[in-house]
Order: structure tokens, then sequence, then C-alpha cells
């Protein structure tokens, strides 16, 4: 073989080994921090899910995960936020059902919630729980529905504001079953279950952390649970489902997505992070102590979640004629 050949066929294979060494290297993920983007306040039990997640998932992924408290606009805000950066996997949405709910308030969203975004998994839910002021006649949903049937409209419900997921999970139970409440929306949650224990209004959807005190104390009642199972931390609490309602849901569930446009690779490896995140004892009962289910959802399965819900909010609000505040 003539000299120059062999030297050019060397120094060939020279180039084509070293891009294959680089190769591995420049598509390695995360190379960088990854922000996780959580449109509340810092503070409150989203963002303290959010953080508690991000410290794991930063650990399955070997970096760091740094949390970008981003309010306004119900979440509106950072969702775009995020809708807008980079497809690369390093800046990730914490996000609630304010993602399904938004679009049935607000039909000019600069982003749209499926088309902009790519589920990732659902990470943690917490099912709301259906209380009534310690004065009131009725102890269970039967109750309710009987007390709500003989003075339509009297009975009053209280919320953390229009549009808000109380709000919209109690319009979706009245519609199914068939009552009429007056909403009553507060400016948070907190001056709402204020005027609940002060009896200055029947019911309204909780969570059972924030309930669980003043249920000890006598001073609210537990009618159901918005979850499909029993909580652990209410067992004698019957379901909606099961107390008449088959089927009814009302969860705060949180859950990751990232740009439209992400690898379908990089949302693999999230997911699996996540998975396994979920496997984890300790992470379980640091959640469990607070009424936070943990669970992990493919991407395919958290999209078909999105996109039901998005449906099932528009048609309540537009049945309830429900405006954003």
């Amino acid at each position: 073989m003539p000299r120059v050949l062999l030297r050019s066929l060397l120094l060939a294979t020279t180039a084509v080994a070293a891009l294959a060494a680089a190769a591995p290297a420049a598509a390695a993920y995360p190379d960088k921090p990854i922000r996780l983007v959580v449109p509340f306040s810092a503070g409150g039990t989203v963002d303290v899910v959010a953080r508690a997640v991000g410290q794991q998932l930063g650990r399955q992924l070997a970096t760091t995960v740094v949390v970008e408290n981003v309010p306004g606009a119900g979440g509106a805000i950072a969702t775009q936020r995020v809708a807008k950066a980079p497809a690369d996997g390093y800046t990730l949405l914490f996000t609630t059902p304010n993602h399904t709910i938004n679009p049935a308030l607000n039909d000019k969203l600069p982003f749209d919630p499926e088309k902009n975004l790519a589920p990732v998994s659902l990470v943690a839910q917490i099912p709301e729980l259906l209380v009534a002021s310690a004065g009131q006649p009725f102890s269970d949903l039967a109750g309710l529905v009987k007390a709500a049937r003989s003075q339509p409209g009297q009975l009053t419900y209280a919320s953390a504001g229009n549009g808000t997921l109380p709000h919209v999970t109690m319009e979706l139970l009245l519609q199914r079953l068939g009552i009429q409440l007056t909403h009553v929306p507060y400016k948070g949650a907190a001056p709402a279950l204020n005027d609940l224990l002060a009896g200055q209004v029947a019911v309204k959807m909780d969570t059972v952390a924030t309930s669980a005190a003043h249920i000890r104390a006598g001073r609210i009642k537990p009618l159901a649970i918005a979850g499909l199972r029993r909580s652990p931390l209410m067992p004698e609490v019957p379901t909606i489902a099961e107390s008449g309602v088959p089927g009814y849901q009302g969860i705060l569930w949180m859950g990751i997505l990232a740009p439209a446009g992400t690898r379908p690779e990089l949302l693999e490896q999230l997911h699996r992070a996540i998975a396994a995140i979920a496997r984890q004892p300790e992470f379980l009962r640091q959640l469990d102590a607070g009424g936070v289910e943990v669970v992990a959802s493919d991407p395919a399965s958290f999209g078909k979640q999105i996109r039901d819900e998005l449906r099932q909010w528009a048609e309540v609000v537009k049945a309830s004629h429900i405006k954003a505040e």
C-alpha cells in the first residue's frame, strides 16, 4: 500500500475514533443544572412537594435541580416561560390542574397547553375532601343532597376563588348530583376555611392535611373524600364515588412538563428518574405524612389525562358560567 494512502487512512481512522469518543460526551444529559419552574409562591403545598421532588430528581440524575417560583395569572406566566424555553430538558414545569382549567377560563392564553408543552410524568396527588361546618345538620353526602333539595340555592359553599380547583370540582359534583348550592368565592383558601369554621358557609372542598386538626377538634365535619380510594389518614371517611357518584374525582395533582420538541429519549430519561423516586420508601413516607400520594405515570398516560381534563373543565366552566376573576 502506498505510504501516502496508508497515512491518509490512519488519519481518517483516528478522526473517526475521536468523533466516536466525543459523541457520548456531547450527548450526555444532564451536564448542567435543571430549572424546575413552579407557578406558585414559595412555602405552599405545591412548592414544598416540588422542592422535595427536585432534590430527589437531582440525586437520580446526578445534577442540581433549581426550583424557580414564578407565581401569577393562575400559573400562566410560569407556563409561558417554560413553553418558550429551549427544548433541551433543562427547563421543566411543575404544574397542577390549573394547567387544564386555565384554557377554559381564558381563550387568549399565549400558549397552547397541548401543542407547546410535552408531558413527562405525573408526580404526586392530593385528593380533595368535602367538609361541612359543625353546625350543619348533615354528616354525609346523602344528607347534603337531601338538605340542598329541600332548599335549592340556599346552602352555600366556599372556594379559594372563581375558577380555582375547589370551585370547578365542586361545580362538577353539583352537576353530577343535580343539586344547587350558592358559590361564595374568597381570595385564597385560608379565608374560605376561616368562614367555614365560623359557620358562615355550609361546605367547601378542602384537603385532609388542612382539615384534619379542625375535624379532630369538632369544628368541621368530613363528608366524603374526592379520590377513588379512601385516605389512609381518614379511612373511616367514604369516597364520593362510593357515596353515589361513580367515577367522581377531585384531585390536586402535580406533574412535570417540558417544552414541546424535547427529544423523546430525554422525556423517557426524566420519566424513569421520577419512577425511581416514587419507589423510595423514605420519600414516600415524607409525602404520605402530609396526605400526599406519590405517583408516576408515563408520558403517554399523563398526556391523555391532560387531554381528558381539558375537555372536562371546558364543559364544566361552560355549563356553570364560570368567569375568571
